[in-house]
């Protein structure tokens, strides 16, 4: 067995750390001041590059606002945030996602996976295709719920590569840390087999190039997620 190294966080990690667990508590509300960064600084013994580069990554975040001549407040991360603002909530939550952020990632899911299988449809090569089928042999080979999770992504990844957006990869990749949590979640409830089936099921309807048929199991499966009899909003 290798064990991997163990490393400290930095001062600035745990900055950031206490900042949002704070918001995130409600224990410093939506629209709170923060003191000025030197008074930061002297109350959490830290260094005020450490507060500064703490609260740069925090704005960055959408938890902070810094409103020139008037201070930092903290901001409605539902309006200022990104991906790293969810991936940060998953952390705090250990991990979790709550019922609402698994809903509205699933319904972004379905819009995105649309785009990605009629323009693969379009035009992806045989020979892309073809390779699709490899990756659901990994994901069929897979041993834990995290393997399948990672073969499933590979196999969405590649999906929106072979169709020929630029852009849709690198959406599709920003999802990536929630989006493995879903799916491992998934192999937990209704097994590797289930999510196998699934993504043959897509991959046999691309192959026959079925835009209708495609679309349609797209719906389906992501609506049993959604409301229907594959939910995965709590694990048993």
């Amino acid at each position: 067995m290798e064990f991997k190294k163990l490393s400290a966080p930095s001062l600035k990690d745990l900055f950031i750390q206490q900042l949002q667990g704070l918001i995130l508590s409600g224990e410093l509300p939506m629209g709170a001041p923060l003191p000025p960064e030197r008074e930061l600084a002297q109350q959490m013994q830290v260094s005020r590059a450490v507060v500064n580069g703490g609260l740069a990554e925090l704005a960055g975040q959408g938890f902070i606002e810094v409103r020139p001549r008037q201070g930092t407040y903290v901001a409605d991360y539902r309006k200022k945030g990104n991906l790293s603002t969810l991936i940060a909530i998953m952390e705090y939550q250990g991990g979790a996602l709550g019922k609402d952020e698994i809903r509205s990632i699933l319904e972004v899911r379905r819009a995105l996976e649309h785009l990605a299988v009629t323009s693969a449809i379009a035009h992806a090569s045989d020979e892309s295709l073809a390779h699709l089928g490899d990756i659901i042999a990994q994901l069929a080979a897979a041993k834990t719920p995290h393997e399948a999770a990672e073969a499933a992504f590979t196999f969405q990844h590649e999906l929106a590569l072979v169709g020929g957006n630029s852009i849709l990869p690198l959406i599709y990749y920003s999802f990536k840390a929630p989006v493995i949590t879903l799916w491992v979640r998934f192999c937990r409830l209704y097994g590797i087999e289930s999510l196998c089936r699934n993504t043959e099921k897509l991959y046999t309807y691309l192959c026959s190039r079925d835009e209708e048929a495609v679309t349609h199991w797209v719906d389906t499966y992501l609506e049993n997620a959604i409301n229907g009899t594959q939910q995965i909003y709590e694990e048993r």
